[in-house]
């Protein structure tokens, strides 16, 4: 594009979902809904572990925590998606985007590091539990948090900086709903092959390392199951670590399909369904598998809910 008299994007375009007005107005409603709900039962979720002193334990310290996350992450994204849908107003300010770019990374990579830091606490719990209250104090739990939100935020830093760097003009349409990596990269109109390897580098620590700590946490987990003799107390140490396992499993199943499938399936219009499912469903599934089997925080929720007396 040398020579061409080119004009400097300071806007983008959110494509969303291009439907007729009626179902504009049903996807908004659902999409409402739907954020109601997540804010509900996650907010529900943080409150009862701060108010109840009997969840005033890891484990719950980084359930309050992954649920602040999801607040975070669907406040991030559904309010532009809803202004959308209701409005049609699709325009978005450079500065906004990438700030919607910058919190969406650093909570997703926040995301990965806190359920790494979970998988640590399951096998301190499975592998020493006689030493796990002198393991897994409240200062090394907090810690684990303060860890993971630093490294999210500080490596997303670095990536929305490498990205915000690129130019970019002529077309400003942004085939999505909210600003992601991918569909801002190919609206660049210089060479971006430095901010596309600063990004899959940084994604790479930032998303292995912590699967890996997961992958090995559970492989201990699993070699000292084993060892339990058949029966009920095989099932019950294995059974604690059932609702982290099943959160790691959809969120690392829902990373992969977003950004590391073949580019024969990668079209646009199934990028858009499967981070939709990611950026809606997931906030809604996380906190129903930790709390629907788990007694004591149904019991904890009750009692701060004042719906029936729980003895002490």
């Amino acid at each position: 594009m040398r020579g061409e008299n080119l004009t400097k994007v300071n806007a983008f375009l959110l494509v969303g979902f291009p439907t007729a007005p009626r179902l504009q107005f049903v996807l908004f409603l659902a999409f409402l809904l739907t954020y109601l709900f997540v804010l509900v039962e996650n907010l529900a979720i943080i409150l009862t572990v701060w108010r109840s002193a009997s969840l005033h334990r890891p484990m719950y310290c980084f359930l309050g925590s992954l649920s602040a996350l999801e607040v975070w992450y669907v406040s991030d994204i559904i309010p532009k998606m809803l202004d959308g849908f209701l409005l049609q107003r699709k325009r978005i300010s450079f500065v906004g985007c990438m700030a919607q770019l910058y919190f969406f990374s650093s909570l997703v990579c926040t995301e990965c590091v806190l359920l790494a830091s979970m998988a640590y606490d399951r096998y301190v719990a499975v592998c020493h539990p006689l030493r796990y209250q002198v393991i897994m104090t409240t200062g090394l739990c907090v810690q684990l948090v303060a860890f993971s939100v630093v490294s999210g935020f500080g490596v997303s830093v670095i990536k929305v900086y490498f990205i915000s760097s690129a130019k970019f003009c002529g077309s400003n349409v942004l085939n999505h709903f909210f600003c992601d990596i991918s569909p801002i990269l190919k609206l660049a109109c210089t060479d971006f092959s430095t901010a596309e390897l600063v990004d899959f580098v940084l994604a790479f620590i930032i998303l292995v390392f912590p699967l890996l700590a997961t992958v090995l946490s559970y492989a201990h987990i699993t070699l000292a199951v084993l060892r339990i003799p058949a029966g009920t107390g095989r099932w019950r140490a294995f059974s604690t670590c059932a609702s982290h396992l099943s959160v790691v499993t959809i969120f690392y199943t829902a990373m992969i399909f977003m950004y590391v499938r073949p580019q024969a399936i990668d079209s646009r219009s199934s990028n858009k369904l499967i981070s939709a499912v990611y950026t809606v469903l997931t906030p809604i599934v996380n906190p129903l598998i930790y709390c629907l089997r788990n007694t004591e925080f149904k019991d904890a929720l009750k009692k701060a809910l004042g719906l029936g007396h729980v003895p002490p």
